[in-house]
């Protein structure tokens, strides 16, 4: 009895790596995820916490008992918990990668779309300090801009000396020089646009 205790204890410290793996790769995936996004522009941390959670939940959850069971089929000598267990490190290790790799790959468009938000903004503000009216004028550094389309479109408002009113302009950024047309006097906390990048 002693001897089947130690070698199940064995096989349980041999087996001990996917929910170690779970807890500091999900931490690490959420970093990822919130500073080299594969999607769309950079999200809040917590966001980025429940989707890497997501992930790897997934992971362990479905793919690691198939996996698991593919891996017994090779060494058939391995229990059922400790196949599916190694299966799992190894797949969590594999989202990790498939993250890093889908940031690094997408890190490009968002560099594009900050560079150009960043361009919308001071054409937005330098429109509206040169061609608004005298209330909204004086308030053209203070301006905020918001995304409309990304990489494309945006929106720069500047708003009266009682912040009652607006002045905006549409930006466009997408041609060999940036665009500018007057957009209203909504705010932009009227709308719901794209994610906002550039209130300030």
């Amino acid at each position: 009895m002693d001897r089947e205790r130690l070698t199940r204890w064995r096989w349980r410290l041999r087996g001990a790596w996917m929910w170690p793996a779970f807890g500091g790769l999900t931490v690490l995936d959420a970093v990822l995820l919130h500073v080299l996004p594969f999607q769309g522009d950079k999200a809040d941390l917590v966001p980025s916490v429940l989707v890497a959670a997501l992930f790897n939940l997934l992971a362990v959850a479905v793919l690691a008992p198939l996996a698991g069971w593919l891996v017994r089929r090779r060494r058939p000598d391995l229990p059922r918990m400790i196949a599916t267990d190694y299966a799992g490190a190894a797949i969590l290790v594999l989202v990790t990668l498939a993250l890093l790799a889908g940031g690094i790959a997408h890190h490009s468009v968002v560099s594009r779309d900050s560079s150009r938000l960043r361009t919308a903004t001071v054409v937005g503000e330098a429109y509206i300090g040169h061609n608004a009216p005298s209330p909204f004028r004086d308030n053209a550094l203070t301006a905020t801009t918001v995304t409309v389309e990304h990489g494309r479109l945006y929106r720069t408002c500047a708003s009266d000396l009682d912040g009652q009113r607006a002045w905006c302009v549409f930006v466009r950024t997408d041609g060999s020089a940036p665009r500018v047309r007057f957009a209203g006097n909504e705010p932009n906390s009227s709308f719901a646009p794209i994610k906002d990048l550039g209130d300030h």
